[in-house]
């Protein structure tokens, strides 16, 4: 009778180490190259994704999309630059700056940045 219970025990542990491993796997997502389109202000950190035409919230956890746009040395702020950076796509908060967007994208890498956007990849 004692073993029975043992078993259900080591059963219960074993089920919720899977679930667990499961859920953590999700958000430990890979990074992956985005191009698209980048603009930079007092209160705009937005990128539009070429690909989808979509626009992403932006958090530059690589401090240094931030800085590299800052060094083009723009009149104004807000001017779009071409990007290619590494990252991953997160839902965003409800509240506070980028709660407006569905997503946010999290810089974890600046491989390009440019004031020339090429009109092949986005138009």
């Amino acid at each position: 009778m004692r073993i029975r219970y043992i078993k259900y025990f080591a059963f219960l542990l074993v089920l919720i180490a899977v679930c667990s491993c499961n859920r953590n796997s999700s958000k430990t997502a890979q990074p992956v190259i985005f191009k698209g389109l980048y603009s930079f202000g007092p209160e705009i950190k937005s990128f539009k994704d070429c690909d989808s035409g979509r626009e992403f919230w932006v958090t530059d956890s690589s401090a240094q999309l931030e800085l590299q746009y800052s060094q083009l040395n723009f009149e104004k702020p807000y001017e779009p630059v071409y990007v290619e950076v590494e990252g991953i796509k997160s839902k965003s908060g409800k509240d506070g700056m980028g709660s407006e967007y569905d997503s946010t994208l999290v810089v974890k890498k600046v491989v390009k940045i440019t004031k020339e956007i090429p009109q092949d990849i986005c138009n």
